[in-house]
């Protein structure tokens, strides 16, 4: 003990020095400042480390032991968290591999368990007008597009989208690369126009297992799905401004829980979407530039082929037993516990925008002479842990007061279930399963249909 008495002060002040400096090196050179918020926190537990450390040359010996027993006693105890986490993730992929493993056994299919961009090369090999989903977001992330930011896919291809489900999503794209039929910007009257993110956009679901292809089937009148994966809610009222025709009579607008108002931060910080707000006659005419559309959206794919490689890399690295080591030392799973990793924050507050870009849309639509509503669909944590209601009650308050009708998807579907997470693949985390998007398009039916 006297020996840890007398290198404790020193170690304490190196190893608090050491996490400042790496705090530093993670922040302002891997990140390049871009996530000072989450660091932010461990610049302040450096800095109190830093400063009790230097404390501690101080104090007598007795107070010292009591610490080093205590800090032995913490350090113990995350590692035997980290380790228990360690073991509930290997878990839940053995979980997975089970139901993986029922998947085959119940369809009689193999579980395609390869990546979008390996299915893609194994496809393009025999067919050239194969493609992945490519979303409006991911232009945002980018900082050499900032002439144009497209609001959907390639056009006219196969896409491949997602699979949580046993099998890759795959549909044919319009003539303006959403997941339509593209006969149906010909019909003489449009039903229903849906405009929102993966949810609307048909993840990971083949037609007619997506929520238009149901409300088509439902009506046996035309309907139009706009909704791309990511997308927030200025996104979506950019799409409406730029896609919208005379010929619509029911306009959805299909709000995700999850991540809509995550998604409206970063889309309020885009030059060119914020025009959409301040300018009401702003537009990009993107009905007229689908060309220079699928020139931006092939180069960001060869990209993403290229960065698919390096994470091939990243990927038989962190199998390593090194990787696994050093990332068990770091405690990085006790770690993003506690502290989130970027990208990982709960959903704020409705901002400001969010009302004013209901309200623009609720003009657009009236001025339109077609018929607004607004529907609300959960995420699968509301149904694995005691949730927050305050957005949904502040959402649901801004749409109320707006006089726009409200389809709670939450009440009218998931709550009636007695398990609610079998309408989500597996039970596990992710989109909705076959018969999860079947109830919810019957519902969006009855409170919609004439």
């Amino acid at each position: 003990m006297n020996f840890l008495k007398k290198i404790f002060s020193p170690t304490i002040l190196t190893i608090s020095l050491l996490l400042l400096i790496y705090t530093f090196y993670k922040s302002e050179i891997i990140w390049n400042g871009e996530n000072k918020n989450y660091y932010k926190t461990y610049y302040i537990i450096s800095s109190i480390l830093i400063c009790l450390s230097i404390i501690t040359f101080f104090i007598n010996d007795k107070i010292k032991e009591y610490l080093i027993i205590s800090g032995i006693s913490l350090i113990v105890s995350l590692y035997l968290l980290e380790g228990y986490l360690i073991f509930k993730e290997q878990l839940s992929k053995e979980q997975l591999s089970t139901k993986k493993q029922l998947y085959e056994n119940q369809t009689g299919n193999k579980y395609d368990k390869r990546t979008k961009f390996d299915i893609y090369n194994d496809l393009k090999k025999t067919n050239n007008k194969i493609t992945v989903s490519v979303h409006p977001s991911d232009f945002l992330k980018v900082k050499t597009y900032t002439s144009l930011i497209p609001l959907s896919g390639l056009s006219n291809s196969e896409t491949i989208n997602c699979n949580e489900n046993g099998y890759y999503s795959i549909y044919q794209s319009d003539r303006y690369g959403f997941n339509n039929p593209d006969n149906e910007w010909d019909k003489k009257e449009i039903e229903y126009l849906l405009v929102g993110d993966s949810f609307t956009h048909g993840a990971c679901v083949n037609r007619p297992n997506d929520i238009s292809s149901i409300l088509r089937n439902l009506s046996k009148k035309s309907v139009l799905n706009l909704g791309i994966n990511a997308n927030g809610p200025l996104i979506e009222y950019a799409t409406l401004r730029e896609y919208l025709n005379t010929k619509v009579k029911k306009v959805l607008w299909i709000y995700f829980e999850g991540n809509d108002l995550l998604n409206l931060e970063t889309e309020k910080t885009n030059d060119i979407l914020i025009n959409y707000l301040k300018d009401l006659n702003f537009t990009q005419n993107l009905k007229l530039k689908q060309n220079d559309i699928n020139t931006l959206i092939s180069n960001l794919i060869e990209e993403r082929e290229r960065e698919r490689e390096r994470e091939r890399e990243r990927e038989r690295e962190r199998e390593t037993f090194k990787f696994k080591l050093i990332k068990f030392i770091k405690i990085d799973n006790t770690r993003f516990l506690i502290l989130p990793a970027p990208g990982s924050a709960p959903a704020p507050a409705p901002a400001p925008e969010f009302k004013q870009i209901l309200q623009l849309t609720k003009e657009l639509i009236n001025k339109n002479n077609s018929k607004l509503y607004f529907v609300y669909l959960p995420q699968y944590s509301r149904y694995k842990k005691t949730y927050d209601n305050t957005n949904y009650n502040l959402v649901k308050e801004i749409v109320n007061e707006l006089r726009i009708p409200f389809i709670d998807i939450h009440k009218e579907v998931f709550e009636k279930e007695q398990n609610p997470l079998k309408l989500f693949p597996f039970e596990l985390f992710g989109h909705y399963t076959v018969d999860g998007y079947k109830k919810v398009a019957e519902t969006i039916y009855k409170f919609t249909k004439d």
